[in-house]
């Protein structure tokens, strides 16, 4: 929220930005193998989500300054990568399970994120379309992005789904552990907790290729509608045989997320240029402020 009210993703070098969030990130996800304790635990955890603001409104910016035409497809694979990223620590896990310890599972990710700020400030450059916002801070940045009425609605529609993503994600362990439990069934939660999560790099990738014949809002419009129905037959069928329950969390994986890019690339397009990092900033720190209802009213 502060990066976005301080327009910094518009101000600052994007690859700089991100590589300076991945370090510190990878930093603060340590912490808790130096100090023990509830308090510092979650101190830790807050300053890691701080460093996400910047890496994935960033990461995307730099994406929206190579492409206009094509952007919802490059965002696809970007959020694909992000999705893998995701996943990945149920990966590591898995991998390791038996072997690994959760601070070894903690360091094996903090080395990947930092792998990846070095390649994107050692390859990755901003494209001819970069815009550079006014030196100083612009209070009046926010409410012109919020006068937009298209960029309004993309940001609507992002928000309701982020309302359902993290609170997906965050709860497919303990849904797969619940199934295999009343089932009284031995599942390797790790391992289809990665390919859940994972699988939907393929919805952000194909509903990527889609846009570009489609256009990104109705990739958008189908997939989160799709997410939304498996959501209401939940349930239905998470007590049916293991095939068909794996079969509806891997397809329900597919779409949770593969509107993201789409929403994204609406937003991207209807930002004043100047303000794009700015536009895809908040929206990003809105909807992931949204997941924190979420997951507190699935917790309960």
């Amino acid at each position: 929220l502060l990066s976005a009210i301080f327009t910094l993703s518009d101000r600052v070098s994007a690859q700089r930005l991100f590589f300076a969030a991945s370090l510190s990130g990878a930093v603060v996800n340590l912490g808790p193998l130096m100090i023990e304790g509830l308090w510092p635990l979650l101190g830790f955890r807050f300053l890691t989500g701080v460093a996400l603001a910047g890496i994935y409104p960033v990461g995307m910016k730099l994406a929206a300054s190579w492409y206009r035409e094509g952007l919802g497809a490059a965002l696809g694979w970007l959020v694909g990568a992000l999705v893998l990223g995701t996943a990945a620590p149920h990966l590591v896990r898995a991998l390791g399970d038996g072997i690994l310890a959760w601070q070894a599972v903690l360091a094996i990710v903090s080395a990947l994120a930092v792998i990846g700020g070095v390649l994107v400030l050692a390859v990755v450059g901003e494209g001819p379309m970069t815009s550079k916002s006014s030196a100083g801070f612009n209070p009046r940045a926010l409410g012109a992005l919020l006068r937009v009425p298209r960029f309004r609605a993309a940001a609507l529609g992002y928000f309701g789904h982020m309302w359902e993503l993290y609170a997906f994600w965050a709860f497919v362990p303990a849904i797969l552990a619940s199934y295999a439990t009343h089932q009284q069934i031995e599942l390797p939660v790790s391992w289809v907790a990665f390919t859940v999560i994972a699988s939907g790099a393929l919805g952000c990738i194909i509903g990527g290729k889609v846009a570009l014949r489609k256009g990104s809002a109705r990739v958008a419009a189908a997939q989160v509608l799709a997410s939304g129905a498996l959501a209401l037959t939940a349930p239905l069928w998470s007590m049916a045989p293991t095939p068909i329950f794996v079969i509806a969390m891997l397809v329900w994986g597919v779409f949770v997320v593969g509107d993201s890019p789409q929403f994204s690339t609406l937003n991207a397009l209807t930002a004043p240029r100047e303000l794009v990092g700015s536009g895809l900033t908040i929206v990003t720190s809105i909807g992931f402020g949204v997941t924190i209802i979420s997951i507190e009213l699935i917790s309960r």
